[in-house]
């Protein structure tokens, strides 16, 4: 598209300007998405910080509708992969189809060819289905009978589960949820937040009239500067001190990953850009690490029998690392 948007820049922006263009992508989603800053906040978050989201939560409360008014705001493709038993592999990634005309093979590509990619209900497909999404996500690429297929940039997958219809699930194995960046719950909106909705929303789609207020190109330069983002060495040893804290408790049978210390310092420096600094303070490190981490965990035997939840022992212990002195 040749669409010039406001804040469309060739040169890396600054921190300033990454606050000035996501803040209109905020309100763009707002339109659509009611009452839920906090989420719309973490989802661009991750955006910037070149991760992969996981939403879970009830049916209903606008996991998909969040995904695809991202993807409309900035003006990317997004294609939906609704996941079943029967979904293949080679849907995700695509398929080599025989050419009678040309006698030769031509690459049809599968669904990941987005820049926005929703996986709704990712738990309903087969474990091997599920692992389609591991190379694409870690690497921005696929690869088919011996060939190498690049993604298009930003790329992000938003991935969906429905925590309470479990029957016909394949669980999320560790390797694959410690792919997501972070995982957010929706929640129901408020009484007030609910009654807007049905006055702006019963009457039409919203996402029809969501009109994109920058492009792809854009987000790239934005993503550029959040890599510029200085990180001081105290905040990089308090970073791998939270995360060592959740490999050193009882409470606790799996730690997280040295992944999750690189992604939670990555989405630290996108948290600090959208609000305009360039430097990452131990405030976007507590505003992180429950969403960045609790996913990547599990509870012990003695947690589950004291009915502590994951994110309330993640809390609980990035509360007891000191925080480094300025």
């Amino acid at each position: 598209m040749n669409t010039t948007y406001p804040g469309s820049r060739a040169a890396t922006p600054s921190v300033d300007q990454v606050g000035e263009v996501m803040g209109r992508v905020r309100s763009a989603i707002e339109s659509v998405i009611e009452g839920k800053r906090e989420s719309v906040d973490l989802a661009l978050v991750v955006l910037l910080a070149e991760g992969h989201l996981l939403v879970e939560d009830v049916p209903g409360v606008g996991k998909t509708m969040l995904a695809k008014a991202i993807g409309r705001s900035i003006d990317s493709s997004v294609r939906r992969l609704q996941f079943t038993p029967d979904l293949l592999p080679s849907d995700i990634t695509g398929v080599s189809v025989f050419n009678q005309e040309t006698r030769d093979f031509e690459f049809k590509p599968g669904g990941i060819f987005a820049n926005i990619v929703v996986g709704d209900e990712i738990n309903r497909a087969s474990p091997k289905t599920q692992s389609a999404l591991l190379e694409s996500m870690e690497e921005r690429q696929v690869s088919v009978d011996g060939t190498t297929y690049r993604l298009q940039l930003p790329f992000m997958v938003v991935a969906t589960q429905n925590p309470i219809e479990m029957e016909g699930t394949y669980p999320l194995p560790e390797a694959q949820r410690d792919r997501f960046m972070a995982r957010i719950e929706m929640g129901y909106p408020t009484p007030k937040s609910e009654v807007d909705m049905l006055d702006s929303h019963g009457a039409a789609d919203p996402l029809r009239a969501l009109q994109p207020v920058t492009d792809a190109k854009t987000v790239l330069s934005l993503i550029q500067a959040v890599r510029d983002v200085y990180v001081a060495p105290a905040l990089k040893e308090y970073i791998v001190a939270v995360v060592n804290a959740t490999r050193n408790t009882n409470e606790l049978r799996l730690g997280a990953s040295p992944r999750a210390s690189l992604q939670l310092l990555r989405a630290a420096r996108a948290h600090a850009a959208m609000a305009g600094r360039d430097y990452v303070s131990p405030d976007d490190v507590a505003a992180l690490t429950v969403p960045v981490l609790s996913h990547r965990v599990l509870p012990s035997t003695e947690a589950q029998l004291s009915r502590r939840t994951v994110p309330e022992i993640v809390s609980a212990l990035f509360d007891s690392v000191p925080v480094p002195q300025a």
